[in-house]
């Protein structure tokens, strides 16, 4: 399906509506219905409309998707609009991604930085890298929408990584160089992770259904493989969430009042992977609470549970 909106929007601003065009540029009553339904029209016939207007063909029209979520998503991000689905995934997700990881902004915090590009904090010092990969992260939010329905590769994680850690003490551009140890757990060495790596994205890859068991598998051999030396755990959830939505599935938000269930149901994946299956539930309802309180519906995603 197509929208034609930013067409009219145009041909309004000079006195004109879709019909006119008939007359002015000799397009077919046919395409005009065409337009009306939302179906694909020539794009010979685009190029004539754009060289009229003065414009570029992408500047009449836009794609309507299947998955209303990614949709929504993309349509408040690029219009601004405030208090919507946008504006309150980047503030909940930014927030409960950091703050599990140590972050020690508050929620009003995090929303003040996203709507206001200002920090107002009193009570305890706040590190200068817990403002800039909050910032950051929204960036890594806005990387998710924009390329939710791209195949997953290693050069999207790799970026994801960038993006987040970009201006702070611990940015790179590669995998670790040191081996670590995250819960007294050890994780893959650094000779190995390019490997593993591989092998864990063509594994997901070879998929032709993915469901939301397939991304929380993946999630959990992600932050086993612990492939960056910092960030991997919100590397590995930004990576959820663009899954989610390339694949029409409610996102999940795990809420930092979740964690010890969260760090549980990862650190016992391979004995019992009911724990993290169960806790990354619930945080899918936490996102469908958001889209309820929104009036968004939730039916519509064919993989949803």
């Amino acid at each position: 399906m197509y929208s034609y909106k930013p067409l009219e929007t145009r041909l309004h601003a000079i006195g004109l509506k879709k019909t006119d065009l008939t007359e002015k540029l000799g397009v077919s009553s046919r395409t005009i219905a065409k337009m009306s339904k939302g179906e694909k029209i020539a794009i010979h016939v685009l190029r004539k409309i754009a060289l009229f207007l003065g414009c570029q063909v992408e500047d009449l029209y836009s794609k309507i998707l299947d998955n209303h979520i990614l949709q929504i998503l993309r349509d408040e991000k690029s219009a601004k609009i405030k208090g919507g689905l946008y504006h309150e995934t980047q503030v909940r997700m930014t927030y409960n991604s950091n703050h599990i990881e140590g972050s020690k902004l508050s929620e009003d915090d995090t929303r003040l930085i996203f709507e206001t590009r200002t920090i107002f904090s009193l009570g305890e010092a706040v590190p200068v890298d817990d403002v800039i990969e909050t910032s950051n992260h929204f960036r890594c939010i806005d990387y998710a929408i924009d390329e939710a329905l791209n195949p997953l590769s290693e050069d999207i994680i790799k970026h994801f990584h960038f993006l987040l850690k970009q201006s702070t003490k611990d940015s790179m551009l590669d995998y670790k160089i040191r081996p670590n140890v995250v819960g007294g757990r050890e994780t893959c060495k650094p000779k190995d992770v390019p490997l593993a790596m591989k092998r864990l994205i063509e594994n997901y890859s070879s998929k032709s259904n993915v469901t939301i068991e397939d991304i929380i598998a993946f999630h959990a051999e992600f932050e086993y493989i612990h492939p960056f030396q910092d960030g991997n755990g919100r590397v590995g959830r930004l990576i959820a969430f663009k899954e989610c939505l390339r694949w029409n599935i409610i996102p999940f938000i795990i809420e930092d009042s979740k964690k010890a269930f969260y760090y549980r149901g990862l650190n016992n994946w391979r004995q019992e992977r009911g724990w993290l299956i169960d806790t990354c539930l619930d945080g899918q309802d936490t996102f469908k609470e958001l889209l309820r309180m929104l009036d968004i519906p939730t039916c519509n995603p064919t993989n949803s549970l």
